[in-house]
């Protein structure tokens, strides 16, 4: 079964990776696992294997009815539930449970970013994402190199995101160009976006303005949306000095400047 450039598949081939992923995503019987593009079913053994109740949504027909004829048992016994549609598409459709669900997944690179938004800033969030994305997208996201990033406070406002391994290309059919890592986040919730800080959409508004211009000082950038007198009283208050850069802010000063400003 030849994989589809157009979907952007990768089959992971690892079983001692899959197993790390399982592991680090701490199932145990009774979890409610939720596989975005199970591909050929490695990692689906696994949870299934690690007591997991898994609802796995496949786009590509062609392996959806792979995985119907692989799995039939465990599908009849209610262990499994498959889907065959797009995990960017509406959950309900899904039987995702309101109660609490892991995700864990090997992404196709193309949609890291939009399903990272979805699932994170879902109403219905899980408690803990594991997964096979981009290593340079990985280790963006724990900002590696010390330099946050829009991508990184996007994570980081929601949960506490963990690089755990490099994957080497050579683990997946067909290896793609470049390597990947497995990412871990933990602890997601809304609770930063309780009490002060309660506007999502304006939260981040003011985080891309002050990424807005890498050149520029960070100071200046936030003249996009506010005055002068205003950044520089709130640089004052947060203890942020005039010559700081975006890529230097934790999340916490971005939390007292959104109070600020």
């Amino acid at each position: 079964m030849k994989a589809k450039k157009s979907l952007g598949q990768h089959f992971l081939k690892s079983r001692g990776v899959v197993r790390t992923m399982v592991r680090e995503a701490g199932i145990v019987p009774g979890d409610t696992v939720l596989e975005a593009g199970p591909g050929k079913g490695v990692l689906t053994e696994v949870l299934l294997s690690a007591g997991a109740k898994v609802i796995a949504v496949e786009k590509d027909e062609t392996l959806a009815e792979f995985l119907k004829e692989k799995f039939a048992s465990e599908i009849a016994e209610g262990r499994l539930v498959l889907s065959a549609g797009d995990i960017l598409g509406e959950h309900a459709k899904f039987g995702l449970p309101n109660s609490q669900y892991k995700i864990v997944a090997n992404i196709p690179y193309y949609i890291t970013g939009e399903f990272l938004r979805k699932f994170l800033s879902s109403e219905n969030q899980p408690e803990s994402m594991t997964l096979l994305v981009q290593k340079e997208v990985a280790e963006r996201i724990v900002a590696r190199d010390g330099k946050e990033s829009i991508l990184s406070m996007s994570v980081k406002a929601y949960g506490i995101p963990r690089y755990i391994q490099t994957v080497k290309a050579r683990e997946f059919s067909p290896p793609p160009k470049i390597d990947s890592a497995i990412l871990h986040i933990s602890d997601i919730s809304k609770e930063f976006f309780y009490g002060v800080v309660k506007n999502e959409e304006k939260f981040f508004a003011l985080v891309r303005a002050g990424f807005a211009h890498k050149r520029k000082f960070f100071i200046r950038n936030l003249e996009m949306v506010a005055d002068k007198d205003s950044i520089a009283e709130a640089f004052a208050v947060c203890g942020i000095h005039e010559k700081t850069r975006a890529e230097e802010l934790a999340l916490a000063s971005w939390k007292c400047l959104y109070q600020r400003l």
